[in-house]
């Protein structure tokens, strides 16, 4: 507490806290239904002390006899002099104003002086008896052998009543009460803030609080100090707001303080109350923990727990107040602080104190640490260590965006992808899972072992946090950051096909097949070229094979959680490609396998980076460029066996290309949805920019009599692109999309994903139903999961279809264009089979047509274009 070093060696609070309150016996809850405690009138009602004069009878021995009084719910004894001592024993006893009954005696323990500082005019007092309803009273002091001071009174509290609605007397705004109402908030907390039953609502008088609240020094708690307040006598809840007003009554009308002492007050219930005035959320310097004040907040229980603990309930209260304060300041609820001392002391344990030196104190301690008395009673006191116990995951914080340490204040300036890496110092087998929080909003889940997640930011700003979930259920919030994502200056560069990942081989992932529910993680950042910072997606050629059996792979970026979404399905012993532009958040991308063991090769063609370099997309078509079938392009007959087919699709050195694709220098890869239909063998067909080795890298595998597509994003180095087949014969059809150039008239890429748009199964984003024949659903893109309402060129879309009940194909185009004959995907009867799709976006919608049977259709978002 403030002020002053008591003048005399400090003896032990045997029984009570200081400040405190005892309760007498009272009776059965009906009893008391006639105290002040009782339920609220139409407008509040002041608490008032009547005080009667003890009658001398020696110079050792005075009382007060029994006789009737007006009502009352807490009495006291007080004497002029703060500093004076009574020797012998102070005890009271009240008459139940229903029952008539008197209670047993109770010894009131006398406060020392100075607990709210030295200040004019304070009294000395005991603790106060909460008595519930009362109609009489007797005291007697006596059994010392000094003269007893001056001026003793009993002191008769009736608390008042809130009144409807909780409403409590005002004192003008002015001085320090005006300045106390305009403190800014308090510090945000790493764990929720506790529901308060407010000053208001439990019927402060504020006309007694005239000066104000102090706040601590240095702003900062880093201890909760925990107390009771005695009352040997069972209480109901419902007269917890009254015990709360009786206790302010009488610390400022008979103590002489400037307020309740205790910050925050807890019943057997485990409501929790605003004590003194200040502000919730704000370090209040309180008058609880003597010597101890300046650094620490208080919460007290109402009762004795001397004989017997606390409710599970109070202390669930404590636990929620210790960990929202001390999560306001970066505090661990089970851990430990320093303090420094204000007064030279000693506490119960013998422990000496020297003003103004340090010591170690647990963050979540019992006055009797800090102060020499029992409370919080010896019951109560071993349960301190099950609330230290009971809290979130403490301390949990952010330390890096990014791999950058950033101050409070600071923005982290990102082109989207987002890695935020965090701890606490909860240990893992206590924390169930961490949430990376963006706006409030959950952007990833990670288990409790992990020490970071991952996103992409949409372009502003935006509030960065994670939350945790203990084992217990409890919850911690980190303190927030500010992210800013900055999607203006994404562009494409394509490179030569380079492969990075083969598992039959062990190259950039170990030497073994993925088995089932198996993930390998593979990094892309730094690897071949490929820069280590700026990159925010790559553009992959991924291959299945040699699986021992039905499943699927799906590809994500590492740190998010995966979703359902496949990019490769296949049967045992299939070989399969698949194009996958995957977001890249810490510089790894992660591969899943979902049943048997496969094989899985990836070849880079391209990465998106975000520091300028490189070329913007633009819409074209779909345009078919290529068809064997019919000599569109060219070619009419089928390609041979080890044969490469050469098309011109850029113009270079008089030789046209095709209508619409910029000349040489200008255009730096193109989009192709290029088909294999009617082969006469199993194969595959591998298309690479002309001019170079065949790579080992195929781009569509097929057996005989199938038709299979998928997408290409192809690098452009002479104009010419060239198509090989492998074995047999097949027929080539090819269809633009897009490209890329570096004129700088197209659009940016922006990450997104992967989220799901549309699954006609469940209903989302379009109708609940499958795609009949000749079917067409259309699905808004704009506008929808962080796609922009505006200026969208075109969506990179991850397609699945579904259960098909007979053979057949999708095609994926702008919404509000006339369908061309090409394919996205072909299926046959019971296949699942995804292909990726660079769509575009003509009126913020595209559309998905099934030509035969019926077919369940999904797609996943990974990205936009945009201008």
């Amino acid at each position: 507490m403030r002020g002053t070093a008591f003048a005399a060696a400090l003896g032990v609070v045997t029984t009570l806290c200081l400040p405190g309150v005892a309760m007498a016996a009272a009776g059965p809850g009906p009893d008391r239904a006639g105290s002040s405690a009782s339920a609220g009138t139409s407008g509040p009602v002041e608490g008032t002390v009547r005080r009667l004069a003890l009658e001398s009878r020696s110079a050792t021995e005075a009382a007060v006899s029994a006789r009737n009084t007006d009502r009352f719910g807490l009495m006291g004894v007080s004497w002029k002099d703060a500093s004076a001592e009574v020797q012998g024993k102070i005890e009271a006893r009240s008459r139940n104003a229903v029952t008539g009954a008197w209670t047993p005696w109770v010894e009131l323990e006398p406060l020392k002086a100075g607990l709210d500082g030295v200040r004019p005019g304070a009294r000395g007092a005991t603790e106060p008896v909460w008595v519930g309803s009362a109609d009489g009273a007797e005291v007697r002091v006596g059994g010392g052998s000094a003269a007893l001071p001056a001026g003793l009174e009993l002191d008769l509290v009736d608390p008042g009543k809130a009144g409807r609605g909780g409403a409590a007397k005002s004192a003008p705004a002015s001085g320090a009460r005006a300045a106390a109402a305009a403190v800014a908030p308090g510090p945000e907390s790493t764990s929720p803030r506790p529901d308060v039953v407010t000053r208001a609502q439990w019927g402060a008088d504020e006309s007694l609080n005239n000066e104000g609240p102090i706040y601590l020094a240095g702003g900062k708690i880093k201890a909760l100090f925990v107390h009771h307040t005695a009352a040997a006598a069972p209480y109901e809840c419902a007269d917890s707001a009254a015990i709360v007003r009786g206790l302010h009554v009488y610390h400022v009308k008979t103590n002489g303080w400037r307020d309740l002492g205790y910050n925050f007050l807890v019943d057997k219930c485990g409501t929790l109350f605003e004590g003194r005035q200040g502000g919730v959320d704000q370090p209040v310097m309180g008058a609880h923990t003597y010597g101890f004040n300046s650094e620490s907040t208080s919460v007290a229980v109402l009762g004795d727990h001397t004989t017997a603990g606390a409710s599970p309930a109070a202390l669930e209260g404590i636990s929620k107040m210790a960990a929202y304060k001390l999560g306001q300041y970066g505090g661990d609820m089970s851990g430990w602080t320093t303090l420094t001392a204000g007064a030279t002391q000693q506490n119960y344990a013998g422990t000496s104190f020297t003003a103004g030196q340090r010591y170690r104190f647990r963050t979540v301690s019992g006055h009797r640490d800090g102060f020499n008395t029992e409370c919080p009673g010896h019951q109560l006191y071993p349960q301190l260590d099950t609330i230290r116990q009971s809290g979130p995951p403490a301390d949990l914080r952010i330390k890096y965006m990014n791999e950058l340490y950033l101050e409070p204040g600071q923005v982290l300036k990102t082109p989207g992808p987002l890695m935020v890496e965090f701890a606490t110092d909860t240990p893992p087998h206590l924390v169930r899972s961490f949430e990376l929080l963006v706006d409030g909003v959950p952007a990833g889940t990670v288990d409790g072992q992990a020490g970071r997640a991952s996103t992409v930011l949409s372009p502003g700003s935006h509030r960065i946090q994670v939350r945790a979930t203990g084992t217990n259920g409890k919850v911690a919030t980190s303190l927030p950051r500010t992210a800013e994502a900055d999607l203006s200056d994404i562009k494409y560069v394509p490179v030569l096909p380079k492969r990075l990942m083969d598992t039959r081989e062990g190259l950039g992932v170990p030497l073994a097949k993925v088995g089932p529910g198996g993930t390998v993680d593979l990094k892309v950042a730094g690897v071949r070229g490929i820069p280590a910072f700026g990159v925010t997606s790559v553009a992959l050629n991924v291959t299945a094979t040699n699986p021992t059996e039905s499943g699927h792979v799906s590809v994500y970026p590492h740190g998010t959680a995966r979703t359902s979404a496949s990019n490769l399905n296949f049967t045992a012993g299939q070989t399969i490609p698949n194009m996958v532009v995957v977001p890249v958040h810490d510089g790894i991308v992660q591969f899943y396998n979902s049943a048997g063991s496969v094989d899985l090769i990836a070849d880079v063609t391209g990465y998106f980076l975000a520091n300028g370099e490189g070329g913007v997309h633009v819409n074209l078509g779909p345009k078919r460029i290529l068809d064997t079938r019919d000599g569109t392009g060219g070619y009419k007959r089928r390609v041979g066996a080890g044969e490469a087919l050469n098309l011109q699709v850029s113009t270079v050195g008089g030789f046209p290309g095709v209508d619409g694709i910029p000349g040489a220098g200008h255009v730096t890869a193109v989009v192709l949805n290029v088909t294999a239909t009617n082969p006469t063998e199993s194969s595959h067909v591998s298309v690479y920019p002309h001019g170079i080795d065949t790579p080992v890298s195929s781009n569509l595998n097929f057996t005989a009599g199938q038709t299979i597509p998928n997408m290409v994003i192809v690098p452009i180095l002479d104009g010419r692109i060239s198509f090989y087949n492998n074995a047999g014969s097949v027929d080539l059809i090819a269809d633009v999309t897009g490209y890329f150039t570096t004129t700088g008239e197209g659009a940016k890429h922006s990450n997104l994903g992967p989220k799901r748009l549309m699954d006609t199964r469940s209903g989302l984003g379009v109708t609940k139903a499958p795609v009949g024949a000749g079917g067409v659903v259309t699905l808004t893109v704009a506008g929808v999961e962080g796609v922009p309402a505006e200026g969208v060129t075109a969506v990179v879309l991850n397609v699945t279809a579904t259960n098909p009940s007979t053979g057949g194909h999708v095609s994926v185009y702008p919404h509000g264009t006339t369908r061309t004959s090409a394919s996205n995907l072909n299926f046959t009867v019971g296949q699942t089979i995804p292909n990726l799709v660079i769509v575009p976006v003509v009126d913020g919608k595209v559309s998905f047509y099934n030509n035969a049977g019926t077919v369940d259709l999904i797609a996943d978002i990974t990205g936009y274009f945009s201008k």
